[in-house]
This record gives structure tokens, C-alpha cells and sequence, in this order.
């Protein structure tokens, strides 16, 4: 992909999604766009960080693990894919943010981990609000159990809440779904403790991300419609 085409697809994006915040009288300052590099290579990615994209999300470790040191430093990664126990150690020093805690297992791996680095991770918790039982995630009965053991997790930072929206068409489900997210966000944003801040609603990709931010989303996670359709 040239320069000039991403650098386009970008500039598209961004005024999307500035149209989808002033519906509701949100700037789009206010939404985090994080471009998905799930099999993008290295150089594409260098160039949309020379055109003036920052953060990057990736869905495999063993994927982020290639291209780590050959993208410019300054680059924000975060994973945004399921995440498995066994490679949480490896993301340590490699990303801003794990958007994919799904299981209060998976919490204690990386709070383990990363303690025994002294390092501290912003974190958000996947919620399962779709329809298809292939989606990850807690279930929203479940939170407020989650965050009761969460509160000691003292080496994750948890800023928000994220989700993946039913594979549909229909407008409504997919609603229904940032809805929900948004809701449990605002019934437990009172839920404080040194490391919880319920804050982020990371929802929305390219083919529902105008819905998402219409419903409340402050981070969205765009692929195709910066890099086109993946090989």
C-alpha cells in the first residue's frame, strides 16, 4: 500500500469518526482510534506511524513478537486478541495495554507477571454482550464478582471495559450489544479502588464503529478500513 492511499484511508477514518461523536455533541479528541495490524507487515505499519497514527492493536503475541523490533520505537501496542495464560510474559515491556482480560485466571497470570517485574499494565475487561458463543468474555452477571477480586490485583491498572459486537447486519443487535457495555460501564464506574477506574468503553471495528461511538465508545479498533481487506 502506498503512502498516499494509507495516509487517505486514514484521513476517512478520522472524519468518520468525528461525524459519529457529534451526534452526540462529542470532539473527536475524545475517541482513541488504534489501527489493527493482525498480518499487516512491519513496513506498513511504520508507515502509518510516519503519517501519524501512534497506537496499534495486534490479536496474536506470537505475531507482535515478529514485528516488535522492526517498527519505530515510539509505537503503541496493545493487544486486543484473546489472550492465552501461557504467553502473558511475553508481552511485558511490548504493549501499553491488554484490552482482553477475559477471566479472573487470566487477571491473576498477568498481575503474577508482572509483578515479578515491578512493573504495573492498563488493562480493560472483555465482556461478552454478543449473541455467538465463539466471542470471549465475561458475562455482565459476573462483574461485579470479577471486580471483588480484581480490587487486589495491585499490578494492573483496570481503565475500562471492552467488547465485540454480534457478526450481523442488523443495526439493532448490534446497538443492543454497546448499549449493554455502556451500561454496565456507567452502573459500575462507582465501583473505585486504587486499581480500578471504569472509565474506556473499547468498542466498535470497522464495520460497526460509527454505531459504537454513537453509544458511547471511546476506544475504537479499525483494520480493514485503513489496510484494506487482509490477505
Amino acid at each position: 500500500m502506498t503512502i498516499e492511499r494509507l495516509k487517505q484511508n486514514i484521513e476517512n477514518v478520522l472524519e468518520r469518526i468525528e461525524k459519529a461523536a457529534s451526534k452526540n455533541g462529542r470532539k473527536k479528541e475524545e475517541i482513541k482510534l488504534i489501527a489493527v495490524t493482525k498480518t499487516i507487515e512491519p513496513e506498513t505499519i511504520n508507515l502509518a506511524f510516519k503519517v501519524g497514527l501512534k497506537d496499534f492493536g495486534e490479536n496474536r503475541v506470537q505475531e507482535l513478537l515478529k514485528k516488535f523490533d522492526l517498527v519505530n520505537s515510539e509505537t503503541n501496542f496493545h493487544m486486543i486478541g484473546h489472550l492465552q495464560t501461557n504467553k502473558v510474559k511475553y508481552l511485558i515491556d511490548r504493549v501499553k495495554s491488554i484490552h482482553s482480560i477475559d477471566s479472573i485466571k487470566l487477571a491473576r497470570e498477568v498481575n503474577k507477571r508482572f509483578s515479578e517485574k515491578q512493573k504495573t499494565i492498563e488493562a480493560l475487561i472483555q465482556i461478552h454482550t454478543a449473541k455467538e458463543e465463539t466471542k470471549f468474555g465475561i458475562i455482565p452477571e459476573e462483574i461485579e464478582q470479577f471486580l471483588d477480586e480484581a480490587q487486589n490485583l495491585k499490578n494492573i491498572k483496570f481503565i475500562g471495559l471492552m467488547t465485540i459486537g454480534t457478526l450481523t447486519t442488523d443495526e439493532t443487535e448490534i446497538r443492543r450489544c454497546f448499549s449493554l457495555l455502556r451500561n454496565l460501564r456507567d452502573t459500575y464506574s462507582n465501583f473505585k479502588s486504587d486499581n480500578i477506574d471504569l472509565r474506556e468503553l473499547s468498542m466498535g471495528m470497522t464495520s460497526d464503529f460509527e454505531i459504537a461511538i454513537e453509544e458511547g465508545s471511546t476506544i475504537v479498533r479499525i483494520g480493514t478500513a485503513i489496510f484494506g481487506e487482509r490477505k
